[in-house]
């Protein structure tokens, strides 16, 4: 087993489809693919790809800390109590432990993710 992985932006595997729990659901219908590349440290780094269609919804990290990279569209990040941010294609941006907030898929978004908690 190799221990350098190469991630390829556009997986040629079948991704994992989901949607929203209603519980985080703000608006929109957003449906989510997830393309879950590696597991490591017994399931404690996750890394991989996920595309999201347009709409809103809550984000909260909890003990996990999320590291992304936008690979196309565009988003907006609402941390509670803060200002909005955007971040396009080529942006980068940390969601640390405890992080909570609304996440807004302006226009379809795919982004590589590390998730290490």
């Amino acid at each position: 087993m190799s221990l350098l992985l190469t991630i390829n932006p556009n997986p040629q595997t079948e991704p994992e489809a989901s949607k929203a729990a209603p519980d985080r659901l703000v608006a929109g219908d957003p449906s989510f693919l997830t393309w879950a590349l590696d597991s490591s440290r017994n399931g404690e780094v996750r890394t991989g790809i996920w595309e999201a269609t347009p709409g809103e919804t809550i984000s909260i990290k909890g003990e996990t800390f999320e590291f992304c990279h936008i690979l196309e569209g565009v988003i907006e990040l609402t941390e509670d109590g803060k200002e909005p941010v955007v971040y396009r294609k080529g942006d980068s941006f940390i969601m640390k432990p405890g992080y909570r907030g609304i996440w807004k898929t302006i226009e379809t978004v795919r982004k590589i993710y590390v998730i290490v908690g």
